[in-house]
């Protein structure tokens, strides 16, 4: 079997998906450790007004990959050079964090509890809706009285991640420095649209889909980060070799935090958007525009599958968690037959 059947029998799912018209096109990506990549893709980038094809140089909006590729990576860079410590208070850097209660949960707060989904914080609150500009409405997270719950998955968590990298580095997020095939000011004529957005009024291409970090000013540390394909199978390989982080911060993105989380990322358990046939030491994360990212550090295997399945609509069901598992299963099956995955 060559390579390129081997990666188009794996991206069989996604191929009966944009048949069947739950998504419009999918490019999928895997790499192995000692740097070997396969990529395949099929549909359109864009159905809505008019049909454009997908490449493998098309940008995605990576949603929630925004979390791990961009936020998590960068806070440990700032703990491997001693500016700050996983379990230093966010107060350390975001002083004004509810300045008006010295007493307030959110001043205890720590880098690790955000990064690991470990606070009281709600999942997602409807910021753009009290207005679009950007300094009020990062105040307004700095100061809002959070109802305490449960530790849940959350945006808010990552939203003040983002604002402690701000304040560290003295720079708006949109204008931070990016690996190549990474941006938040993508060309959208490159770009996979995304949804037509009734807020907006048009079909989003090109700019965040993620209506909060829109209104942060097109990046927050939640979302807002485009990417390519092999950008994301960049990153991948460098975590998988270890170019791009210590050890000790390896360490702490494979470590259970909870019994999902680890620092940053979901770690495998039955069921998940992976596939069952992961082994227990892979993490991965996921998009709500469509995009993943899986991790198995046990077999040197790394894969994305970058979709746009919120494009023309999100209310609809694209069955993207069966895509995900088939997908993941698919992948891996294979590496374990073969032992390589690899076509240009």
């Amino acid at each position: 079997m060559t390579p390129a059947t081997m990666i188009e029998q794996a991206f069989a799912p996604a191929a009966a998906a944009i048949d069947s018209g739950n998504i419009p096109c999918a490019v999928l990506g895997v790499v192995t450790a000692n740097g070997e990549r396969a990529v395949h893709w099929a549909g359109h980038a864009q159905i809505e007004p008019v049909h454009e094809l997908v490449s493998r140089e098309t940008w995605f909006d990576l949603a929630s990959l925004t979390k791990v590729i961009f936020t998590t990576a960068r806070i440990l860079h700032f703990v491997e050079a001693g500016r700050i410590a996983l379990d230093d208070p966010l107060v350390t850097v975001i002083p004004d964090l509810r300045q008006y209660d010295l007493n307030a949960a959110e001043r205890r707060l720590t880098f690790r509890q955000c990064l690991a989904h470990n606070t009281h914080l709600p999942a997602v609150e409807p910021l753009y809706t009290y207005g679009q500009d950007p300094g009020t409405l990062r105040a307004f997270i700095l100061q809002r009285v959070w109802q305490p719950g449960p530790p849940v998955y959350s945006d808010i968590n990552f939203m003040l991640l983002g604002i402690a990298i701000e304040r560290i580095t003295g720079q708006a997020l949109i204008d931070q420095p990016l690996p190549e095939r990474f941006s938040f000011r993508p060309d959208p004529k490159l770009c996979a649209a995304t949804e037509k957005d009734t807020w907006r009024g048009r079909i989003v291409r090109g700019e965040v889909h993620d209506e909060n970090a829109f209104a942060l000013g097109g990046a927050s540390g939640h979302a807002g980060l485009f990417g390519t394909i092999d950008g994301v199978l960049d990153f991948a390989l460098s975590l998988l070799d270890g170019s791009a982080l210590s050890p000790e911060s390896i360490r702490a993105i494979r470590t259970r935090e909870s019994e999902k989380r680890t620092v940053g990322w979901e770690g495998f358990y039955p069921g998940w958007h992976g596939g069952d046939a992961c082994s227990p030491e892979t993490i991965g994360h996921t998009g709500f525009t469509g995009t993943g990212l899986w991790i198995d550090f046990e077999r040197g295997l790394a894969w994305s599958l970058l979709t746009n399945r919120v494009h023309p609509s999100r209310h609809k069901d694209s069955g993207i968690l069966n895509l995900r598992r088939a997908t993941g299963e698919r992948a891996v099956a294979l590496f374990d037959q073969h032992g390589r995955l690899s076509a240009t």
